[in-house]
């Protein structure tokens, strides 16, 4: 299973950016997929989750009302929108598939991709 992470970028607070994560080597519409990101000299936190047809999604906190995960399973690409972003969303972000077809903040991922950079400047 192949997971890769893009879109990342610097932006200004309040900006917008769009994560894309493309999956290849299973089958990518059964299960669910997540995003998680790890801050400088944190450790790496749960940030949504998608089910595997996208009729159940999961958010932290700290990103609800501002973040969207969605997912296109014809095209194997899970996505997270994010809005209205702060300085302290600034993190790695990565992308996150699991063996299950529903996931939510506790469900442990079982492949994980190369993280992409966000940085949000004030």
């Amino acid at each position: 299973v192949q997971l890769q992470a893009s879109g990342g970028g610097l932006v200004q607070a309040g900006g917008s950016l769009r994560l894309s994560c493309a999956a290849s080597g299973r089958s990518f519409s059964n299960y669910a997929m997540g995003w998680f990101r790890q801050a400088p000299g944190k450790e790496r936190s749960f940030v949504a989750t998608i089910s595997w047809s996208g009729g159940h999604t999961y958010y932290a906190d700290s990103v609800k009302g501002r973040f969207t995960i969605s997912r296109d399973n014809a095209k194997n690409t899970v996505y997270l929108q994010m809005n209205s972003l702060k300085p302290e969303d600034t993190a790695v972000y990565y992308c996150a598939g699991y063996t299950t077809r529903i996931a939510s903040m506790g469900s442990r991922a079982g492949y994980w991709g190369q993280g992409t950079q966000v940085t949000v400047s004030s």
